[in-house]
């Protein structure tokens, strides 16, 4: 592989319009497809070459990146027709930073294996912020010497990089954090209401936890959200409930029953059928605000 090698990257959408940014202003030749055009034009304005199928795509890179929705999209992009296994040469490196399962990546990961490509499945935390900033967290499975190859780009994309181990287990990680920031959005969503029905000021007991054992970084930005009522998307409450079903599926591949998570997913489940797919996964709250028959004030 070249020093600068030259870079696929499928996927631009919320998450993966800004990385690609980040990797065309640091240097890289980068070339884009998505399955909309919009996107694509505006990294053509920035410097981007456009291809008109993930097999072109692939054909022309030394690495690839797919930031896509969910399984069946990475699963369509990567084996469907004209997909990235078409197109990818033998020694090339195809890395995964969506959020899918990590039963689905190995199977992936062996179809590529077989035509001499390495796969590192690389999901991230950090939401549009971090990857507008380049400050992802981002969790790594796969072969130890395709990562080293890949590191200076994935540095370009986060300021946190932690290899978990073999293909697979950065989704497993990914799983457990989304678990985590689900059954902690619910808890402060819960918290601030029950301070609002104590008659208590729930900004205040907000600004009491951030000096407390209860402080984190959901209570700090989340909190904040709802606080003001300001549910525009950062990260879809359709995908947390995605997420959700993967922690799920995975419990069920493992026999580790996820009694917080199945009960984050069941409210997850019921705010996305209630017509709000598309508010950020800290609107949560507007769902436990109708069922406590009270709201929060806005700030």
């Amino acid at each position: 592989m070249a020093e600068r090698p030259h870079i696929g990257f499928a996927g631009l959408g919320i998450m993966g319009r800004p990385m690609a940014h980040n990797l065309l202003r640091a240097g890289y030749s980068l070339t884009v497809w998505n399955r909309s055009p919009g996107p694509a034009q505006e990294l053509a304005a920035a410097g981007a070459a456009v291809a008109g199928s993930p097999a072109e795509l692939a054909a022309g890179a030394d690495i690839v990146i797919t930031m896509l929705r969910d399984t069946a999209a990475v699963e369509q992009v990567v084996l469907g027709d004209a997909g990235l296994l078409a197109g990818l040469r033998p020694g090339a490196i195809y890395v995964d930073m969506s959020s899918i399962s990590p039963l689905a990546t190995r199977r992936i990961a062996e179809r590529l294996a077989a035509r001499g490509v390495a796969m590192l499945d690389a999901p991230v935390s950090g939401g549009e912020i971090g990857a507008r900033e380049g400050t992802l967290a981002i969790m790594v499975g796969g072969p130890a010497e395709a990562l080293a190859r890949v590191r200076p780009v994935l540095e370009v994309l986060g300021s946190r990089i932690v290899h978990l181990g073999e293909v697979g287990a950065g989704q497993v990680a990914k799983a457990c954090n989304q678990l985590v920031v689900a059954v902690t959005i619910g808890a402060v969503a819960e918290a601030l209401l029950l301070a609002r029905a104590a008659g208590v000021d729930p900004a205040r007991v907000r600004e009491a936890l951030l000096g407390g054992f209860a402080q984190s970084r959901v209570l700090e930005l989340h909190g904040q959200r709802m606080l003001a009522h300001q549910f525009a998307p950062g990260f879809r409450a359709a995908l947390q409930l995605k997420d959700l079903a993967i922690a799920s599926e995975l419990g069920a591949a493992t026999g580790v029953p996820l009694a917080l998570a199945e009960t984050a997913r069941r409210l997850y489940a019921e705010l996305v059928a209630g017509s709000s797919a598309d508010l950020d996964h800290s609107g949560l709250l507007t769902l436990l605000e109708r069922q406590a028959g009270r709201t929060l004030p806005s700030a």
